[in-house]
């Protein structure tokens, strides 16, 4: 039975990715922060007669956390077959201009959009590179495309959150160097935009459905030994092809 972690993933898309990778015969390991809230996701899922799922805390903004979180995880298994960075924040609800969002907001998102996935990535991948055919999927998003930014008949053209922005863009960069170091091995690391969901994340605002973004999550944990490396799928940014540029 395979294996999979994902991240933030007591709520929203994590959370439904967790379900659709449960339908499909994986053993999930839930990520919540708040360990309370991860037993809940779990026994939601329990309930539907999903049972191989139990919660893990980890918590990308804590070191210590994420260090606790690989011992623990290290005990019940040693193979992880699919790693999701899923945990992530907005940061604040304005406008984030970039001359008059303060520091300390682009240091709070940095810090768990950007840093987190970095630690996390590195805690886990000794368990990784035990499976015959890792997977790491970062989630980003489709305003984390430097080329799309530059482009005024882009439809989120007026969309710049300067702090989350650069998060997802430094997110993306990360995958780029990751598959390109992995680029020898089984691994396929790519960069996926859930799209814009109705979530919690934005307020409910966005048009598409949480079971539609996690499937995009779950399509790209799930690539086949011929599938793509190193690619940043959005179909917010490309709907023709699902591809993006950086």
């Amino acid at each position: 039975m395979k294996t999979v972690l994902i991240t933030g993933a007591n709520k929203s898309i994590g959370f439904e990715a967790a379900r659709q990778l449960l339908q499909q015969g994986y053993y999930v390991y839930l990520g919540s922060r708040d360990m309370q809230k991860g037993q809940q996701a779990v026994s939601q899922l329990q309930s539907e007669g999903l049972t191989q799922v139990e919660a893990i805390e980890i918590d990308v903004d804590d070191l210590a956390s994420i260090k606790a979180a690989r011992k623990i995880l290290g005990g019940k298994t040693k193979v992880l077959d699919v790693l999701i960075n899923n945990a992530g924040i907005l940061g604040t609800m304005d406008q984030q201009t970039a001359l008059e969002t303060d520091i300390s907001v682009f240091k709070q998102v940095l810090a768990t959009n950007f840093f987190g996935v970095i630690e996390v990535t590195q805690a886990f991948i000794d368990l990784l590179r035990q499976s015959p055919q890792p997977r790491i999927v970062n989630v980003t998003s489709g305003l984390g495309s430097l080329t799309m930014h530059n482009d005024p008949s882009w439809r989120s053209y007026n969309v710049k959150p300067s702090a989350y922005v650069a998060s997802k863009a430094a997110l993306n960069a990360y995958t780029i160097v990751l598959a390109y170091n992995l680029r020898d091995t089984a691994f396929k690391v790519n960069a996926v935009d859930p799209g814009y969901t109705a979530t919690e994340f934005n307020n409910f605002s966005g048009p598409g459905t949480v079971p539609d973004a996690a499937a995009r999550l779950v399509k790209a944990a799930t690539l086949g030994p011929d599938g793509p490396t190193g690619q940043f799928f959005s179909d917010h940014n490309s709907p023709a092809t699902g591809i993006s540029p950086w």
